[in-house]
């Protein structure tokens, strides 16, 4: 089994949820080492009743360090219940509550080239290769060097323009402001074990391994996790304006294993150079291996987040947000030509040297769980638990 935590996780800080079924509801953990050796998680949800809520807080690091344990799980018992899809048992959920879930696309050149291709080959995969060739040759090579909304970034679109080769994405790709989307509603993403949701109208869909970073009210990034931003390439392709149609689907947005919050030893500088791996290991044999290489990013982690939030936009309960991706498959998986698409079955691994690993399988979206836990049902469950939103301020911050 894929380790869900890295190596000297126990220097770390880190968040998450779990579904107990003994309270009904989603408990506020902590992963803390165990007295045996494997991790231990514990629920802090008397001092946290909500993830959202806790990253508010002034000093989360210390919430976690000054609160009493309630209950605690054995990691490794989680991690069976959830990869065996058993909701009779302790399971884990995506760590985030409350916060809205955004994604910035289009952040990585070899990405922004594959959507230039989508939207060509207007959904079309058997036309995907011959349509590459055609962007490739009109880029040039170069554009991978420009930085987005600058005078040289400028000077290539009018280039483009006259070669008749602009797209709406090169548009997001260069140019001065950045695609940011609503990836998923409150409470809808689905965590490590669960399965990830692939609708029966799509023919050609990939996944998206990326880097998550948190975000309280104000807008400050307080920690990151991973995500798999699942995309249908075949609906976008069609129109940029089904991107809502490509992108929230019933468990299309995948989070965790755990948040990690930003503390002395773990900071935002971290992550710029963090290398974020993809395998995907089909039932009938295949693989696809790939990486999202966080240091070519095109955007600067803050310039997203002030694209997200500011006086334009503000998020009182935060947001979790999808930085982007460098990887779009092209390695066919069946008829030459065809490229990659998901199966139902398909192991989804996503991981990273600071954050563990997001290990979750495929299904018809159809044909899963429904979403039936929403925003009334937690502060439903939070007021028969006897349970605020907010924190308790510990005694030695009060």
């Amino acid at each position: 089994m894929t380790d869900i935590l890295p190596a000297g996780f126990a220097a770390g800080h880190w968040v998450g949820r779990v579904w107990d079924p003994a309270t009904a509801g989603p408990r506020v953990v902590m992963v803390t080492p165990g007295a045996d050796g494997d991790a231990a998680v514990v629920d802090i949800t008397r001092a946290a009743p909500t993830v959202a809520g806790l990253l508010d807080h002034p000093d989360p690091v210390a919430v976690l360090d000054q609160a009493e344990e309630t209950q605690r799980w054995r990691l490794a018992d989680l991690v069976a219940a959830s990869r065996e899809h058993d909701p009779a048992r302790p399971h884990l959920l995506a760590p985030v509550d409350l916060q809205v879930v955004k994604a910035c696309g289009v952040t990585f050149v070899d990405s922004m080239v594959e959507r230039v291709i989508e939207e060509r080959c207007a959904g079309d995969a058997s036309r995907a290769a011959e349509v590459r060739a055609q962007v490739a040759e009109a880029l040039g090579g170069s554009i991978g060097d420009l930085r987005p909304g600058s005078p040289q970034a400028a000077h290539a679109k009018d280039v483009l323009l006259r070669q008749g080769m602009w797209s709406q994405y090169l548009e997001v790709g260069i140019g001065p402001d950045p695609e940011v989307f609503t990836k998923a509603p409150v409470l809808s993403s689905v965590g490590y074990g669960s399965r990830i949701g692939i609708p029966s109208f799509s023919a050609w869909n990939n996944p998206e391994p990326e880097l998550v970073l948190l975000a309280d009210s104000r807008g400050r990034l307080r920690g990151a996790t991973l995500g798999n931003d699942v995309n249908l390439r075949d609906v976008e392709g069609r129109s940029a304006l089904l991107l809502g149609k490509a992108k929230d689907n019933n468990a299309s947005s995948a989070l965790g294993p755990f948040v990690r919050l930003f503390d002395a030893g773990f900071t935002l500088d971290t992550l710029r150079s963090e290398e974020i791996t993809l395998r995907v290991a089909g039932a009938d044999g295949y693989t696809l291996e790939g990486c999202n290489s966080v240091s070519r990013i095109s955007r600067s982690f803050e310039e997203l987040a002030a694209a997200t939030c500011g006086p334009h936009h503000q998020y009182p309960d935060g947001f979790a947000l999808f930085t982007g991706t460098l990887f779009a498959p092209t390695q066919d998986r069946d008829a030459p030509g065809l490229g990659f698409t998901h199966r139902p079955g398909d192991i989804v691994t996503i991981s990273s040297p600071h954050l563990g690993a997001l290990v979750n399988t495929t299904g018809v979206a159809e044909e899963l769980p429904p979403w039936d836990f929403g925003i009334r049902s937690l502060f439903g469950y939070l007021a028969a638990e006897g349970l605020g939103v907010n924190p308790a301020v510990p005694a030695a911050l009060a």
